[in-house]
């Protein structure tokens, strides 16, 4: 079975559950943006050319652009997808929508395991620390998987280590208090030093998730770099192994901006995971291929949508579906 004919039936398994799965129908909806401004193009690419030229190429060489895969991206798919239209002999277009589908998968599976679920700590506490500019939504990021971890039973502590943005502590004891979790933070404070404190706190309160919030400075990537790497040791030294996570946060609806802020924050520290929120605000959904091919940072979490359930755990197989499902 080809690898299209496995996307066909993963969309038809999914088309056919009588009560579809709540985060198929969250990426259902969520995506609906990117896929009506994105196959409605290759639809009607099909439609004006009937057979593949140089004009149809260029034509879809711009819609995949202007799909927020990114240009060296879309640049080495382009080659790719030629070679296969030589090789193969293709002159239909609709045939050729299955293999654009085909390889934008390749392009995110890449014959890798792809690890988009947590990391999570045998013993004591799971560290996830949170980075991410400002503006990116990491608070209310972080407050959803606070809510996430309480609904599914754990004992949860949020710690503010962006301690000099004002009102950025406030902020996060709000979000602490409404979703039942345990806080520490203080102002005006090396960041290290409170997150030291609220990790003996998380200790001695048996918490099992412990979330913690990082200044989004970016415009003086040396001195962000030194006090990552201050706030790794001093986390290491309290939970040997820890952080088990380091996720960026980073806002769909920025594109092409979002993954220089990937490549700028893999450069300062060691990223494990993006979060990829507003989603859903966006036309523009192919980014997540952009992510995975241009800084080979698994997708971990997706927000589609602004209530504190919609910030759901990626899934590609979900992915394809929500954007490719009005083509199949």
């Amino acid at each position: 079975m080809g690898l299209f004919d496995k996307l066909k039936k993963i969309i038809n398994k999914k088309e056919n559950i009588e009560v579809k799965d709540e985060n198929v129908k969250k990426y259902d909806e969520g995506l609906e943006k990117s896929r009506n401004e994105f196959v409605s193009k290759l639809s009607m690419l099909g439609i004006k050319y009937t057979k593949i030229n140089d004009e149809y190429f260029d034509e879809l060489e711009n819609i995949l652009i202007m799909a927020d895969i990114g240009v060296n991206t879309v640049m080495d798919f382009m080659d790719r997808l030629r070679k296969r239209v030589k090789s193969e002999n293709i002159t239909d277009t609709k045939y050729l929508n299955e293999v654009i589908v085909d390889e934008l998968f390749i392009i995110y599976v890449n014959n890798e395991s792809i690890t988009d679920k947590i990391n999570m700590a045998e013993d004591g506490p799971t560290v996830i620390l949170m980075v991410g500019v400002n503006g990116v939504g990491k608070t209310t990021t972080i407050a959803k998987l606070a809510h996430k971890y309480k609904n599914e039973g754990k004992n949860v502590m949020l710690i503010a280590g962006d301690t000099f943005r004002a009102g950025a502590v406030e902020q996060l004891k709000i979000w602490a208090d409404r979703t039942n979790s345990l806080f520490y933070g203080k102002e005006n404070t090396d960041p290290a030093g409170v997150i030291y404190d609220g990790l003996l706190k998380a200790k001695e309160a048996d918490a099992d998730i412990v979330l913690i919030d990082t200044a989004g400075r970016l415009h003086n990537k040396v001195n962000l770099m030194k006090e990552l790497e201050k706030i790794n040791k001093v986390i290491g030294r309290i939970i040997p192994g820890a952080p088990h996570e380091t996720l960026l946060v980073i806002d769909a609806t920025t594109g092409q901006n979002g993954i220089m802020q990937a490549k700028a924050f893999k450069e300062i520290t060691d990223i494990t995971g993006i979060v990829l929120t507003k989603l859903d605000g966006t036309a523009k959904g192919g980014i997540v291929l952009a992510i995975k091919e241009e800084v080979n940072i698994p997708v971990k979490f997706v927000g589609l949508g602004e209530k504190m359930t919609d910030l759901i755990p990626f899934d590609i197989e979900n992915y394809i579906y929500g954007l490719f499902k009005d083509l199949m």
